[in-house]
């Protein structure tokens, strides 16, 4: 791999870090610049914009994401064991960064940001896609099992992130 081109994965990850530890609020081209070691003249070197640059670090943050998923099988199982077992690794300590992150796209998508709507329809997408190789039903009910299963996963991750979880009811 050219020097380049490994320097530029090496911001897309530190940028990714900054992503999931300070959030999309805090993402200007200053303290992306500072997070990934560079000036912002350079982060324009490697990007031809800012969208560019993020975009790149919140794919690398879903692949992140993606491996940490792996820990649930690709094994069909029933909806209910699924949904259980999404519960438990997405309200964890370390997917939790990954669902606030999640959470900002939508939130910016859902104000008609079409930058943020293609990114957040791109990894529901492919969240959906994932839940739905994963689920023992029948094909007529696979896509409609999935969108079920992550509507209830996201209520829960809303829930948690606005204090009304379990432990702040009980």
């Amino acid at each position: 791999m050219a020097k380049a081109a490994i320097r530029r994965e090496a911001i897309i990850e530190r940028v990714a870090d900054f992503l999931l530890a300070e959030g999309l609020g805090a993402a200007s081209l200053r303290p992306l610049a500072k997070a990934a070691g560079t000036s912002d003249r350079m982060l324009l070197y490697y990007f031809p914009d800012k969208d560019a640059l993020i975009a790149a670090a919140l794919e690398h943050a879903a692949g992140r994401l993606a491996a940490r998923l792996a820990a649930i099988p690709e094994t069909p199982r029933p909806a209910a064991q699924l949904e259980a077992e999404m519960l438990a690794l997405t309200g964890g300590p370390e997917v939790w960064p990954f669902m606030c992150l999640a959470f900002e796209v939508t939130a910016l998508a859902a104000r008609g940001n079409a930058f943020y709507r293609a990114t957040g329809g791109a990894l529901a997408a492919g969240f959906l896609a994932w839940i739905a190789a994963r689920l023992d039903v029948p094909d007529a009910e696979r896509g409609r099992t999935a969108l079920a299963i992550l509507r209830t996963v996201d209520g829960a991750l809303y829930l948690r992130g606005t204090g009304l979880d379990d432990a702040a009811i009980a």
